[in-house]
């Protein structure tokens, strides 16, 4: 028997979602699912689809936190999934269970993130949680998955100009803030 032994696989950042969910305990605890990652979170994986969490994560100012990143925000996410569904790791059967779990999700992603520091993702992250609710009320999920994009990736990249003009149309209920989202998260790239 040799003394070598295999490192544990690295968890995803669900599974740590899902262990941070468990040890918060109470309410948050008792709405993770028993049977794990929903079908949405399997398809994501499978599938190689970047979340905005591993997106953000993946971003020059994540540098050295990267876990961190992925967490608070894949955090906040769920949150939002929980408003707008479906949730990959929380599940309740009551809506308005749903509506304070998500709120609940939010105000933990975001006091990580406030423990980090970074002021400037905390601002980009309230305006992409008001503004997806936004464009879901007003019936637009293709602009609410485009502004979790590019929130994303300004929090991973910095924000720029097109991304402030995006946001304002998006605020403005404007038909061209789709396409001016999805074109400030391509600009961001560039950005250090």
């Amino acid at each position: 028997m040799s003394g070598s032994s295999t490192p544990p696989a690295p968890r995803s950042s669900l599974q740590r979602l899902r262990a941070l969910l468990l040890d918060e305990g109470g309410l948050m605890a008792s709405l993770v699912d028993p049977a794990g990652a929903g079908p949405q979170a399997l398809a994501g994986e499978d599938h190689g689809l970047e979340s905005p969490a591993q997106l953000a994560a993946s971003g020059p100012r994540a540098e050295g936190a990267r876990e961190d990143y992925e967490l608070l925000i894949e955090t906040i996410y769920e949150g939002y999934l929980l408003h707008y569904g479906p949730p990959r790791v929380a599940r309740t059967s009551e809506a308005d269970l749903g509506l304070l779990a998500g709120d609940r999700l939010y105000a933990l992603g975001l006091a990580r993130l406030v423990a980090l520091g970074d002021t400037a993702a905390v601002a980009e992250l309230a305006d992409t949680i008001t503004l997806s609710a936004l464009a879901q009320a007003a019936g637009a999920p293709e602009l609410a998955d485009a502004v979790w994009a590019a929130g994303a990736r300004a929090v991973g990249w910095g924000s720029s100009d097109a991304h402030g003009v995006a946001k304002e149309l998006a605020l403005a209920g404007r038909a061209e803030a789709i396409e001016a989202m999805r074109t400030s998260a391509v600009d961001l790239s560039a950005s250090p």
